[in-house]
């Protein structure tokens, strides 16, 4: 066939490329020129902007199929306020929204503070009418939204939408008037920083299939087919793309916004994973049925990442000489052991050279049988070009690894396994125990500590010793990988003393343990120091410790920490006391991040992206938040413990609230935990919304969620525990009778 593509940019590069690989005579073109039935079989507009000055009404004058929607059609992304209520009439799940229009009204501003108001809820800002992508505005605060809507009225109508939460994905469908086919799923990088930060952008990146827990025929059937429905019956048969912009919010997929064509960049990241020749497809539904071509979707997964200009997106700065070190594209493939495309979307040829002439410059795509490879090879030949101020993220598909973990066995941890290895050990290690003599072993397996009468330790009246053995688990892969290894230090130090603290014991001294593939005396000095800061302030001894070279054991680079601590109780005053019972408090005490225990979900969630970016609400990079030290809660506890106020004291590591409550709480009695009732941090919040599909029991098993340590009291001293903890706490639920295990609600 002979195809024009009206555009330029990257996503008509890509369409070109589709139909040319399969052998059509493809051209490109800003209009329609001469185009006409007798040179041309086939019109494909790529951007908004033709299609809503009606490149589809002048190709049926012309006598030309065209895969793309009439102007009227157009409408559906031409605005966001006739989309918007189109989608409230047809029942499509959206957010609440209101549109403004400063030519109706001249007190629009008011109006739309008015109804901000009465919402009471956070929104988004949108301008009405056509913004290239970037005439969104998402604002963080009360004086961000009113500055919004103001800049908003005076560009022209605009929308308020009530704000969702939730990772990003588009749905494309090709129409044919009655039918649409889906084509893969794909997750767009809207924003210019990595970690999603910063102003938005026409797109810095994509990747295809996104991998979300819902069926694209289940996607098609909510939010597109009822659209072809209704335009079918009003005898505007919709023919072209339909682009739908969809949010996975905790009540399922919501609708963000309808474009008419093909995205960009999700063009050059879905276009490669289509077997179907493009050109076909696109005939057939243009000359009304859409199944005349079988749609096939090859295997694996694409990733595109763009290039874009400095000073993007607010004052691209044009000129600057584009290199690219790849001259065999052919020859790159077989190298990299893949697919590597280039789209030029602002480049010019000028006699000297490729110049940057547009905001975003080239994007690159790798193709590959999964997304790990695609990724890989799309660094790759990106790496191979450069230019002066080339902006380009780094964390393109960050989202992805979290997105299909439901469980902490997705990340290769087994919770419950571990819990049934401990009781299997447990009946072996208490036939060790002599307990008949009301000395020995008190609290054993299954508890935070061993617990072990010492009464030659004179300062008590009936003192016992309670001894902690743990480890730092992979968090030590990522300190390594950083090279801060000093903060897992301090993690073994302080998580065991919260395990014998939570007996109501002092610590004594510490033992360390160090294995490593090959030892570093820098490494192991560093580590140590960590440790012996933590020691001196929690007044306890490193009493002394081990260190172990074991090539062949350990991965070259990989290092493992472990220790124990002793400490001393009074044995009156062991925690948890009989007494703990249904209506007793639980008082939550702040973690100071992960502290040691989530760490292999964490680093898959986490995999691909970089550490020295800051994600929304945080006031550091990732990586400073990810190696936060699990802090010592001896001091602030100190004054509560002395006070004989506190029942029992529960430290939340390894498999969170469910999992670690339930072992300070005798037989009859459960804990109703009231999941809102403390601020979540930003990055627990964060893993909230890249892991959609784990549940909320299994989140809460595997991490923290902010809670390092929780406190249960009688109701009547409710007020005096926590006027006792210098610090902020909260009441975070309560005791009741049941069985003995945790509820969220």
């Amino acid at each position: 066939m002979r195809v024009l593509i009206l555009g330029g940019g990257g996503r008509e590069q890509a369409l070109a490329w589709a139909c040319q690989r399969t052998g059509h005579n493809v051209r490109l073109s800003a209009d329609l020129g001469d185009a006409s039935s007798g040179n041309t079989d086939l019109v494909i507009p790529g951007p908004e902007a033709a299609l809503v000055a009606g490149a589809a009404d002048e190709c049926a004058r012309r006598g030309i199929p065209c895969f793309g929607p009439t102007a009227e059609l157009a409408r559906l992304e031409g605005s966001k306020g006739y989309a918007r209520q189109l989608a409230a009439d047809l029942g499509i799940p959206g957010p609440s929204f209101a549109r403004f229009d400063p030519a109706g009204s001249t007190s629009v501003v008011d109006e739309a503070r008015a109804w901000w108001a009465s919402l009471d809820a956070p929104v988004v800002v949108k301008l009405d009418g056509l913004a290239a992508g970037k005439g969104v505005v998402v604002p963080q605060s009360v004086g961000e939204t009113d500055a919004a809507i103001v800049d908003a009225a005076i560009s022209g109508a605009f929308v308020l939408e009530e704000r969702m939460t939730g990772p990003e994905f588009s749905l494309l469908a090709m129409c044919d008037g009655t039918r649409a086919v889906a084509l893969p799923l794909a997750q767009d990088h809207k924003r210019i920083g990595e970690g999603d930060q910063g102003p938005n952008t026409g797109g810095m990146g994509a990747y295809a299939p996104a991998p979300v827990p819902v069926e694209p025929a289940e996607l098609l059937a909510t939010f597109v087919q009822p659209v072809v429905d209704a335009f079918a019956a009003a005898g505007t048969p919709y023919v072209g793309v339909i682009y739908a912009g969809l949010m996975l919010t905790s009540d399922g997929p919501r609708l963000i916004e309808y474009n008419a064509r093909f995205g960009d960049p999700e063009a050059q990241a879905v276009l490669p994973l289509i077997e179907t020749d493009l050109a076909e497809l696109a005939l057939a539904a243009a000359l009304g049925d859409v199944t005349n071509v079988p749609l096939v979707i090859r295997t694996g997964s694409s990733v595109t990442v763009v290039a874009a200009a400095a000073g993007y997106p607010m004052t691209p700065e044009f000129g600057a000489r584009v290199i690219d070190q790849v001259d065999d594209d052919e020859a790159f493939n077989r190298a990299h052991n893949g697919v590597a495309l280039r789209f030029n979307s602002g480049v010019s040829d000028d006699d000297d050279g490729d110049r940057v002439v547009g905001g975003r410059v080239v994007a690159v795509t790798g193709v590959g049988q999964d997304l790990r490879e695609a990724r890989r090879i799309a660094y790759a030949r990106m790496g191979a070009i450069e230019f002066a101020g080339m902006q380009v993220r780094r964390d393109i598909a960050w989202r992805a690894p979290g997105a299909s973990l439901a469980s902490y066995a997705d990340a290769g941890v087994d919770i419950n396994e571990g819990t049934r290895a401990v009781a299997e050990m447990k009946a072996a290690v208490e036939s060790t125990h002599d307990v008949g003599s009301g000395r020995g072993v008190l609290h054993g397996v299954g508890s935070f500590g061993g617990v072990f009468s010492a009464a030659a330790i004179t300062e008590h009246d009936d003192p016992v010793l309670v001894a902690s053995t743990d480890g730092v688990g992979t968090k030590v892969e990522l300190a390594a990988r950083l090279g801060r290894v000093r903060g897992v230090g301090a993690d073994i130090v302080n998580h065991c003393i919260g395990d014998v603290l939570v007996q109501n014991a002092r610590p004594l001294f510490f033992l360390d343990y160090i294995a490593a593939s090959v030892l570093d005396a820098d490494m192991v000095a560093d580590i140590v120091k960590g440790m012996a800061e933590a020691c001196r302030a929690a007044n306890c001894a490193v009493l002394g410790g081990e260190t172990a070279e074991m090539p062949g054991v350990y991965q070259p680079g990989a290092f493992d920490i472990a220790g124990t601590l002793v400490g001393v109780a009074e044995r009156s005053a062991l925690l948890p006391r009989p007494d703990v019972c249904a209506d007793d408090v639980l008082i939550g005490v702040a973690s100071s991040g992960p502290h040691t225990n989530g760490y292999s979900l964490l680093r898959k969630v986490f995999e691909w992206a970089p550490m020295d970016i800051s994600l929304a609400g945080m006031d550091r990079p990732l990586g400073d938040a990810l190696l936060e030290p699990h802090r010592n809660y001896l001091d602030p506890l100190r004054s509560a413990l002395e006070s004989g106020k506190v029942k029992a004291l529960a430290q939340i590591t390894g498999g969170g609230l469910p999992e670690n409550l339930p072992r300070v709480l005798p037989d009859g009695v459960g804990a109703l935990v009231d999941l809102g009732s403390w601020p979540i941090p930003p990055l627990f919040r964060a893993v909230r919304e890249l892991t959609p599909q784990m549940s909320t029991d299994e989140l809460y098993r595997t991490l923290n969620m902010g809670i390092g340590m929780v406190v249960v009291c009688d109701p009547n001293d409710v007020n005096d525990v926590q006027a006792a903890i210098p610090e902020s706490t909260w009441r975070i639920g309560r005791l009741v009778s049941g069985p003995r295990s945790v509820t969220l609600r």
